[in-house]
């Protein structure tokens, strides 16, 4: 039964991920956000978006879907549903640079303690194999009963069991010890 869920699941999130809305609710850094997605029949709204940067260049913008407004982690954990979304803008990002930097996040988001979600993390990692691109967008669905669904440009990747790990990725941008301080911010629309 568990699997039945978890493809129909899918198929929903890809369906909705490919036919979203759209309107555009901002741009970011060049990048058009939309207002809301319905993921799972639940529509999300934008609570927030920034970019990320490094070095005094733009290399991607992080957004936040969520069905409830939120302006703090513990809010954003406590929601059935959450997207992070991110839309690569600079052609500096290469896959290895994307696992480096993903890796680095993990190790921050556990306090330096990765191993009770090394597999899971493994298994995400392997996601960033093909080349990274300026204008590919990665959208990671994090849902309580079913974990983290990842698309690349709007084509399902694979879906990634684990509360733990959904709180761990969702704490990459959004926890005590974020990517970036300024894009939490953005967000979390603080």
């Amino acid at each position: 039964m568990k699997a039945f869920s978890t493809i129909a699941l899918t198929a929903v999130l890809s369906t909705s991920l490919l036919s979203s809305a759209l309107v555009q609710a901002k741009t970011v850094s060049g990048v058009e956000l939309e207002d809301n997605l319905t993921i799972a029949e639940q529509s999300l709204s934008l609570n927030g978006a920034g970019v990320r940067s490094k070095f005094f260049m733009d290399l991607y913008v992080g957004s936040l879907y969520i069905a409830t407004p939120a302006t703090d982690l513990t809010s954003v954990l406590a929601q059935p549903i959450a997207v992070v979304r991110l839309n690569i803008t600079s052609g500096m990002i290469t896959s290895d640079k994307m696992v480096d930097a993903i890796n680095e996040g993990f190790d921050s988001a556990t306090d330096g303690d990765i191993s009770p979600i090394q597999a899971e993390i493994t298994q995400f990692m392997g996601l960033f194999t093909e080349e990274v691109s300026k204008g590919d967008q990665f959208t990671f669905v994090t849902h309580k009963s079913a974990g983290v669904t990842s698309f690349k440009n709007g084509v399902e990747q694979a879906t990634i069991e684990g509360e733990a790990f959904r709180q761990a990725l969702l704490k990459i941008w959004l926890g005590d010890d974020p990517a970036q301080k300024s894009l939490r911010k953005k967000m979390l629309a603080k």
